[in-house]
């Protein structure tokens, strides 16, 4: 299974795009708090369209409480990671998939990152800017994961329309 974790999220527009994403790619998503907004907030509803209650995901108190229920593969992605987003081949990978990211102003405490030195990736980006938007980050790394997993479990094609809705319309 996919998970994306949120360290400690500051931003509700931001949850509720990632909220988004989780429900369009099968994606659980755990939140770490403390949260800097309430679940319920216009924002994260407004962000996350219609999909919000379609979204999987629990609330922890702690990392240390996340850490204790949920065992697979953890990458963390930070600006101290040395290797690209894309390294690890996760099709090799067997176990539960954790996709950690930290809040928006300060990342994942090194403390927490430590341990896990192996384990950090960062996406490459020029130096012009320290990191992308969390919700973009959130994206590029789970379709990462799926593109390399062939998209499993995902249409290829709108669910609504003919395979040929293009071809079929007149000019």
């Amino acid at each position: 299974m996919l998970n994306v974790v949120l360290f400690e999220p500051e931003i509700p527009g931001n949850t509720g795009n990632i909220m988004r994403t989780c429900v369009a790619s099968n994606t659980k998503l755990h939140l770490i708090k403390p949260l800097g907004f309430s679940l319920d907030e216009k924002y994260i509803k407004r962000s996350g369209v219609n999909y919000i209650d379609k979204c999987i995901y629990e609330v922890y108190e702690n990392i240390e409480e996340f850490f204790s229920k949920n065992k697979g593969a953890y990458f963390f992605f930070t600006r101290y990671g040395h290797k690209p987003h894309s390294t690890p081949n996760y099709n090799e990978i067997k176990e539960d998939i954790y996709l950690i990211f930290g809040k928006e102003s300060t990342g994942i405490p090194t403390t927490i990152l430590k341990p896990y030195i192996d384990s950090c990736y960062r996406i490459p980006m020029t130096d012009n800017v320290r990191a992308l938007n969390l919700s973009n980050s959130v994206a590029i790394c789970v379709y990462e994961v799926l593109r390399q997993k062939n998209y499993e479990s995902l249409l290829f094609d709108e669910p609504h329309k003919s395979k040929t809705f293009i071809e079929d319309t007149e000019n």
